[in-house]
Parts: structure tokens; C-alpha cells; sequence
């Protein structure tokens, strides 16, 4: 059934509405922890003083938990539904935000971290295949809406923490993201409490299997989603981490248009969610879109290195549309897979590996800087990791979905 065919005979909200709400919520608690405290580590540091290494720890957790729990989600889903591992990762959400707001030392708030980036890391993982669960027929639109909202939900923390942290202080502005995870936790409790039989494991829809577990690694399909996805998570990471301070030394920028630049850069996001999940699920050739999302991080990444102080704004805008990579690898999890099994695989696998490869951005970049004094050899690595992805592209166009390929290669090992 095609997504087209589908649509005509399924209303987007008949039956389906607690799901909707539910996949717009999660996705909303998925970047707040990320970027509600690097704002605030002045005030935070008066309480619980830590150094540079703590900040560089702190900053490393996110992609390096991403990538540890996102590998064995697709794990948890042989024993639990999808809602009930969902459920299970916004409590821990809801736990971690508590946990860091009540610090009351650096490995506390450390550890509360972790807990809160495991649960997002398992509803990263999840999202997609809940949208196939529950809109095979709107893939496109449901995944255009949750990557932009959760593109806002990068630019609202950083903008509201200070305000918050100045006014009644830096646990509120930390805790306080608690309570959108208890938000997100109502519509899935009530569509376990409407079906109860939802809390038991479908083997058929949601158990991703050994087998199917260990043929994902096989899949040429899988490496290049991971590449891709790889690549966009790497150069995001890097310039949320590096861009304030490349843009002050190389274009001369004050903190405060350096703070402007990062948010110019972040906003990307929003056009990008919006419009390439749409086009993903309507193009006969998305490797088009990777090329796209290459082009838009070398033209960026040149400009920077060339004209930075020129057009600065400009540069960095271009670089920032070049992960548009992230909600095309969300929307083709769906688009290349026929099962939820094979969708909860493939999610798993390409963002437990894109993420691993992701954390080394900042490190790579920040040491690159440091041995050169500059910026230019940390920004032609960002361009060499970037047109790596176009050889991904050729692979990610080729018409076929995982299942086809872990069969092809099934039958070949067989012959053998």
C-alpha cells in the first residue's frame, strides 16, 4: 500500500490523535537537555565548581550516550511494545532533568545527564518506527513535523535558561524541562490504558531479531545511512561546540554576534525539517538531497575559510542547511524499510553508528585547532567529512528497501 493510496482512505486524526500528540511531544524533549545548560555553566560552576574538563565531559555525553543506548534500543523492543520502551525513556527523561537540577555535585549533575540522554537517545531511536506504526500513510508529513519541532526545541532552551537561571536560579532553568517530559508521557499512558493488549510484545510488528539485528550490519543500504547520518551529526556537533569562537577569531565577531551566528546556524533546522522529509517521500532519486546537503556544507565551509569576513552570516546560514542530511536519514529509516521490525533495525543501527562517528567532531576539530592555531585545517576536515557522504548518496539512491537487500545477500551466502 502506498503512502498516496493509504492517505485517501485513513484520516490523519480519526483513531489517531493521542499518537500524534505523542510523537510531536517526544520529539519536543529530544534536544532540550542538550542545550539548556551550556548557557548556564557560569552560574552553575559557582555552585559546583568544575573546569574545562567538566564542560568538555559535559559536552561530549550527548552524542556519546546517543550512540551507546541508541545501538541497543532496537534491543529493549524484544521484550516490551514500542510504547512501553517509549514510556520506560521519557520517565528516564523526567528522572534525568530532577536528577540535574538537584545537583549537588559535578558527578551528580553528570550522572543525571546520562540518565536524560539515555532516554532521549532510546526516543530517537523509536520515533521513526512509531510514525510507520501509526502513519504508513503520512511518513513524509509526520516525519517534516516532528524533525521541525524538534529543531525548535534546539533554539528555545538556550534562549529561555538564562532568563530563568538570572531570575530564580540555575536548577529551575535545568529541572524545569521535567515537566514537558511528563507532558509527553500522557498520551502514550492513555493509549496503553485504551489498549491494554499494546503492552505485550507483537513479534510480528515490533521484535527486531537477532537475525534482523545482525543482517543490518551487512546491508550496504545500512553503512550508508550511517555515513550520512554520520556526517550531518559530526559537522552539527562541531560547530554548536566551535562556531561562536571560529567565527570571533576568524571574522572578528563579538560574543554577542557570535551567540546571533550559532542561532542563525541552529535555525537552519526548521526549513530543513520542514521541507525535506515532504520531498524525501515524493522523490524517485533522493540521493539528490544528499548532493544538496553536501553542496550547502562546502559552500559554507569555503566561504568560512575564504571570505569569513564577509557575508558571515551568510556562510554560516549555507553551512547550516547542510543538515538537512539528519531529517532525510529520519524519513528514509521509514521509506527504506517494509517492516517495523526492519524500521526499528535500521533506526537503531544507523543512529547508534552515525552517533558514535558524530562525538568525534568537536574533539577532532577542537584538537586540530589546538596543533594548528587556526582554523583552516579544522575546517577542511568538516569539508573532507562532508564529501564523504556524496559516495553514501550513490548507494542511498538506488531504488530497494533493507529487507530486498538482506535477502539478495541471504541468497548469495546461501549459493556459496
Amino acid at each position: 500500500m502506498t503512502e498516496q493510496n493509504a492517505s485517501a482512505r485513513l484520516p490523519l486524526w480519526a483513531g489517531r490523535t493521542l499518537a500524534l500528540l505523542g510523537i510531536l511531544l517526544v520529539a519536543a524533549n529530544l534536544r532540550a537537555a542538550v542545550t539548556a545548560l551550556s548557557p548556564i555553566f557560569d552560574e552553575i560552576t559557582h555552585d559546583l565548581p568544575f573546569g574545562a574538563a567538566g564542560i568538555g565531559l559535559l559536552g561530549a555525553l550527548p552524542p556519546i550516550s546517543f550512540a551507546v543506548f541508541g545501538l541497543v534500543a532496537p534491543l529493549f523492543t524484544r521484550r516490551a511494545s514500542l510504547e512501553v520502551v517509549m514510556v520506560i525513556a521519557l520517565a528516564a527523561i523526567v528522572a534525568g532533568h530532577l536528577v540535574r537540577g538537584l545537583s549537588t555535585s559535578f558527578w551528580m549533575l553528570a550522572v543525571g545527564s546520562v540518565i536524560t540522554f539515555a532516554g532521549m537517545a532510546v526516543g530517537n531511536v523509536l520515533l521513526p518506527p512509531l510514525v510507520k506504526r501509526y502513519f504508513p500513510d503520512r511518513i513524509g508529513l509526520i516525519t517534516s513535523l516532528y524533525a521541525t519541532v524538534l529543531s525548535v526545541s534546539t533554539l528555545v532552551p538556550p534562549l529561555v535558561a538564562v532568563p530563568v537561571a538570572d531570575s530564580i536560579g540555575w536548577r529551575y532553568a535545568v529541572g524545569m524541562w521535567s515537566v514537558l517530559g511528563v507532558l509527553a508521557l500522557l498520551p502514550w499512558l492513555g493509549i496503553l490504558v485504551r489498549r491494554p493488549d499494546s503492552r505485550h510484545v507483537d513479534a510480528e510488528v515490533e521484535e527486531p531479531g537477532k537475525a534482523a539485528m545482525g543482517r543490518v550490519w551487512h546491508s550496504p543500504l545500512s553503512w550508508a545511512m550511517a555515513v550520512t547520518f554520520a556526517a550531518s551529526s559530526l559537522n552539527a556537533y562541531a560547530m554548536f561546540a566551535w562556531l561562536p569562537q571560529l567565527v570571533h577569531d576568524m571574522a572578528g565577531s563579538d560574543p554577542a554576534q557570535a551567540g546571533d551566528l550559532l542561532s542563525i546556524y541552529s535555525a537552519m533546522g526548521i526549513p530543513a525539517g520542514l521541507l525535506i522529509p515532504v520531498l524525501a517521500s515524493r522523490m524517485r532519486n533522493v540521493g539528490l538531497l544528499v548532493y544538496l546537503g553536501v553542496a550547502f556544507f562546502a559552500v559554507g565551509y569555503l566561504g568560512l575559510l575564504f571570505w569569513p569576513a564577509q557575508a558571515t552570516w551568510l556562510w554560516v546560514a549555507l553551512a547550516g542547511l547542510g543538515p538537512l542530511l539528519f531529517p532525510l536519514c529520519l524519513v528514509l529509516i521509514n521509506l527504506r524499510t517494509r517492516t517495523h521490525e526492519g524500521s526499528v533495525a535500521l533506526s537503531g543501527f544507523t543512529q547508534g553508528l552515525g552517533y558514535v562517528l558524530g562525538a568525534l567532531g568537536p574533539l577532532v576539530v577542537g584538537t586540530l585547532h589546538e596543533v594548528t592555531g587556526g582554523w583552516q585545517w579544522p575546517l577542511i576536515f568538516l569539508l573532507i567529512t562532508a564529501a564523504a557522504v556524496a559516495f553514501a548518496g550513490v548507494v542511498i539512491a538506488r531504488p530497494g528497501m533493507l529487507e530486498d537487500h538482506v535477502s539478495a545477500r541471504a541468497a548469495r551466502v546461501n549459493v556459496r
